[in-house]
């Protein structure tokens, strides 16, 4: 499911439980990250299907890569292994930067 940055961020404050997954490269990690984010590479295939078959199924997961292609692909694949909350940033990364100063905490 696909959310604004507004939902996003209204969200990840109400669940403690929540994981922030970044699926982008390590390179594009390396140059800036949400934090507290959990990094599993979605263009690297195969590992990226043995790290996320190692995550609780039950938690609700907040995707995102650059600008939200990738993300939707990784929520797509988090679905058909059985996880019920994959929620997709609208914009990636970059909404995200571009959104910050309009969010108040």
């Amino acid at each position: 499911m696909d959310i604004t940055l507004e939902q996003w961020h209204e969200q990840l404050k109400n669940d403690a439980d929540a994981v922030i997954l970044d699926v982008r490269t390590q390179e594009e990690v390396d140059e800036g990250h949400i934090a507290e984010c959990l990094h599993i590479d979605i263009q690297n295939p195969t590992g990226f299907m043995e790290e996320v078959q190692k995550l609780d199924p039950d938690k609700a997961y907040y995707v995102y890569c650059r600008s939200g292609g990738r993300s939707k692909q990784a929520c797509m694949v988090l679905s058909s292994l059985g996880f019920n909350e994959v929620y997709n940033l609208e914009g990636g990364y970059e909404g995200w930067l571009e959104g910050l100063d309009t969010l108040e905490d």
